[in-house]
């Protein structure tokens, strides 16, 4: 699948497979162990853009690390809030980054379908700026500290004072003028989702509902606007299952993806290890093999010399 053609300026990150066929019997997970003479696969291809990719490695690099992949983040993700039950039942990640807000839908432990809107948390803090008419790190301080996803949760005397600039007087803004910016773009965003929940297929088989992590999830009232819009259960993801007890700064969802990359990072060094002593076994194997054979080298020119012995005997009878 890696060798498909991509257009000009794209490169496949993941090939995850969907399903097995063999012989035309559909439907199967695993086919190791299975006997057949065609094997099929249906898969489900990211792709990215090569410049993008490379841009990430850079940073890597001048931070002085060394990269060892290049994983999708709501892939990264899942591995850090979602449980092997709710990818089971049905579920659908939504991880609100700073840039983006990705996609990814889960169903009978397989991801079915991925996508990428170029709305995140940036784009809020963008439009808070334009609409209070202030500088950006206001506008950030000011998503962060009374930012509410549902304006009807305010009331109309609750202001908050920033301080102007250069001497200016200082400028009133009302958290009610404030949550109705915010939402507006909120539910443009989850409108994309549950579009996208509905092309992929499986919005009626999605029982554990909707799952939301990253750094845009820490918004106030969040869960109540999502079930508004979609109508799914829905929960912030926090990625505190795999972390320890006194690890009370990384339990925040905005780090999900972090923590997750770096299970994903053990469970590759798992692998490795694994395969290095399947391999070290087999050279032992195969080491042993050799040692068995060495005699049988020495030993083939005397059972030569006894067949060509043999065959001049013959001869000599028949003279």
């Amino acid at each position: 699948m890696y060798k498909l053609a991509m257009p000009p300026g794209e490169k496949i990150i993941h090939v995850i497979p969907q399903e097995y066929i063999i012989d035309n019997e559909q439907g199967i997970k695993n086919p190791i162990g299975m006997s057949g003479i065609r094997l099929e696969a249906n898969c489900h291809i990211i792709t990215g853009q090569i410049t993008a990719a490379k841009n990430i490695y850079k940073c890597v690099d001048r931070a002085k690390l060394k990269t060892q992949g290049l994983f999708l983040e709501p892939l990264a993700s899942s591995e850090a809030v979602l449980t092997e039950e709710e990818k089971e039942a049905g579920v659908v990640l939504v991880d609100i980054g700073g840039g983006t807000t990705d996609i990814a839908i889960f169903q009978d432990g397989i991801i079915r379908h991925t996508a990428v809107t170029p709305f995140g948390g940036n784009v809020i803090t963008d439009d808070i700026k334009i609409g209070c008419s202030i500088i950006r790190q206001q506008a950030e301080l000011l998503k962060i500290k009374f930012g509410s996803a549902l304006a009807s949760e305010n009331q109309e005397n609750e202001i908050v004072s920033i301080p102007g600039l250069r001497g200016r007087d200082p400028r009133e803004i009302s958290l009610k003028n404030l949550a109705n910016i915010i939402q507006e773009r909120m539910e443009e965003i989850i409108e994309y989702v549950h579009y996208e929940i509905k092309n992929s297929g499986f919005e009626k088989k999605l029982i554990a509902g909707i799952v939301i992590t990253g750094g845009g999830a820490q918004l106030r009232h969040l869960v109540q606007l999502v079930e508004f819009v979609t109508g799914m259960d829905t929960r912030i993801g926090y990625p505190n299952e795999h972390l320890s007890k006194g690890s009370d700064e990384l339990k925040s969802p905005m780090y999900a993806t972090g923590v997750g990359l770096v299970i994903k990072g053990f469970q590759d060094l798992k692998k490795r290890a694994k395969d290095n002593t399947i391999v070290v076994e087999e050279e032992k194997k195969k080491g042993k093999v050799q040692k068995i054979k060495q005699p049988g080298k020495r030993e083939s020119p005397f059972i030569l010399e006894i067949l060509s012995n043999l065959f001049s005997e013959e001869k000599d009878k028949e003279l």
